[in-house]
């Protein structure tokens, strides 16, 4: 089986609507494959339900190799945030493409400059500061800032993070938990305010010298991996070989390049290091929204 593969065009599907972080790596990487591979590589956008329409729909695609999802942290946090999400066990994990790094954005019209500040004006006024979010990670990092706060902050959901990062250009919205990669040419267009990086450690190729989240908040750390994967059922051979041509993809000058100036770190994980991700962040996600409070909605 795996020597026929692929012998029809591949579907990516893409959980999110064109133009975000996951749409930019995979029309990049998805060019590429296709000129490996020798079919081509056709990028779908299957956006809703915070991302699980289009999961949900490669879980029952024909388990051959020619449909692979695109996977971000929403995979394993939205069976915790949403009511009856399909659960990522019923996908076989391919690679860790990449790491993003995260910053919280503020619009420009609110007041407060510093993540201490933050915190104090969803203290003083509960239930007026808002925080955008497009399920999975954002809602992961509102739900951990008003849970530190202990306060109410008002949330509001959108389809992906395009949309609300233009709510948040807008004005329509105080906060924003966002990738580094879309963030980084509206925050120097003046559109939107960094306040904080939800890395370790100060530094990185974008924001060298924003504060951490960590600084204020002991522990605030995420980093959203971006990976691959593919209906259960789907061939081992097949899996090792989409594994080892994305990485092929990943090592090629060009590429990595491009991903380094948008803020990424090249992962090029084996399928079975990608597997020790998804289940330590669903233990960690899991832990943190528990202490939030969170139940699915």
């Amino acid at each position: 089986a795996g020597a026929a593969w692929p012998s029809k065009p591949i579907r990516w599907v893409v959980p999110y609507p064109p133009g975000g972080p996951s749409d930019m790596v995979a029309r990049l990487l998805g060019s590429k494959l296709a000129e490996r591979v020798g079919q081509a590589v056709v990028i779908e956008n299957r956006p809703g339900g915070a991302g699980n329409i289009g999961v949900e729909y490669v879980m029952k695609a024909a388990p051959d190799g020619h449909t692979i999802v695109y996977a971000v942290p929403g995979i394993i946090l939205n069976p915790f945030i949403v009511k009856s999400s399909p659960d990522y066990r019923y996908l076989a994990p391919v690679i860790q493409l990449a790491n993003a790094s995260w910053v919280l954005l503020a619009s420009t019209g609110f007041a407060p400059k510093t993540v201490a500040e933050v915190i104090a004006a969803v203290k003083a006024k509960p239930g007026t500061v808002s925080c955008g979010s497009s399920g999975g990670l954002p809602t992961v990092a509102c739900e951990w800032l008003r849970s530190y706060a202990r306060a109410e902050m008002i949330m509001v959901m959108y389809k992906g993070q395009g949309p609300a990062l233009n709510a948040l250009m807008g004005g329509e919205i105080n906060l924003l938990f966002d990738g580094v990669s879309t963030a980084a040419a509206q925050v120097k267009a003046g559109r939107v305010r960094p306040l904080a990086s939800l890395n370790s450690r100060r530094g990185g190729e974008i924001f060298a010298d924003l504060p951490t989240m960590a600084e204020t908040i002991p522990g605030f750390e995420l980093v959203t991996f971006h990976g691959v994967m593919a209906p259960a059922a789907t061939p081992r051979d097949i899996v090792s070989r989409l594994n080892r041509e994305f990485a092929a993809v990943l090592a090629q000058p060009d590429v990595r390049q491009r991903l380094t100036e948008a803020g990424y770190e090249v992962v090029a994980s084996s399928v079975e290091a990608f597997d020790d991700v998804l289940r330590r962040d669903t233990a960690k996600y899991g832990r943190i929204l528990k202490e939030a409070g969170i139940k699915p909605e």
